[in-house]
């Protein structure tokens, strides 16, 4: 369920997550790879919950997951640390190359997250994309980036990430927005925190149309542009 702040404000500006938020969900294109890649998926969790758990809620430890969402570390690098972290004793070693492709090639843009993007900017809406990258160079559908978004801000590229306060002032900064005049859309409750502690409006993403509700809840009307009353257009 989509859960949002509560002030209702003067809005000029949604920025977006994009994997779980544009995306389907991280979960089920996950499961996907595990499935046709043939790895444990309690394997999988025993590794990866940790590192998640240290980057996006953790107490100031590092995992392998700050150092690939910043780009301090190539693909490759990342690819076989994971990769020996998943070879258990008694299965297959699993191939490191390829494997940040493979974990992701269930991943499918959601319609109605580009519909909700276009009636935003119908409506005089500025938008955004904030993304922690898992792969920089060929992670994103960047064709479709001119039509959806008037700014992008990928971790990889800036060397900074989710849930690090000066990446949401970035972001805000580049649309010439302050925070209070944004609305950061996410799937990771970390993530959401950190934006909210800085004076964004935020939304928990979980489903499209739940997001559209929350988004009209938050976006106040203005005199100045046609208004967004969370309907399509």
């Amino acid at each position: 369920m989509a859960e949002s702040s509560s002030t209702v404000r003067t809005v000029r500006a949604v920025i977006f997550d994009w994997g779980g938020v544009i995306t389907g969900p991280i979960a089920a294109t996950v499961a996907a790879w595990l499935d046709a890649d043939g790895i444990d998926p309690e394997r999988y969790a025993a590794v990866m919950r940790p590192w998640v758990q240290l980057a996006y809620g953790g107490d100031g430890a590092e995992s392998p997951i700050h150092a690939l969402e910043r780009g301090e570390v190539s693909d490759a690098e990342f690819e076989r640390t994971l990769a020996a972290a998943l070879t258990g004793p008694d299965g297959p070693p699993v191939a490191a190359p390829g494997l940040l492709r493979r974990m992701f090639a269930a991943s499918a843009v959601s319609a109605e997250m580009l519909v909700l993007i276009a009636d935003l900017r119908a409506s005089g809406l500025v938008t955004g994309l904030l993304s922690n990258s898992w792969g920089v160079s060929d992670g994103y559908p960047r064709h479709l980036f001119g039509g959806l978004f008037d700014d992008v801000v990928i971790s990889g590229e800036v060397g900074m990430r989710k849930p690090e306060e000066r990446i949401f002032l970035l972001a805000a900064t580049r649309l010439r927005m302050e925070p209070g005049e944004c609305v950061f859309v996410d799937d990771v409750a970390g993530n959401i925190t950190a934006a909210a502690k800085l004076g964004f409006g935020t939304v928990h993403h979980s489903e499209p149309a739940l997001t559209r509700q929350a988004l009209s809840g938050l976006i106040s009307v203005r005199a100045d542009r046609a208004g967004w009353d969370g309907q399509h257009r």
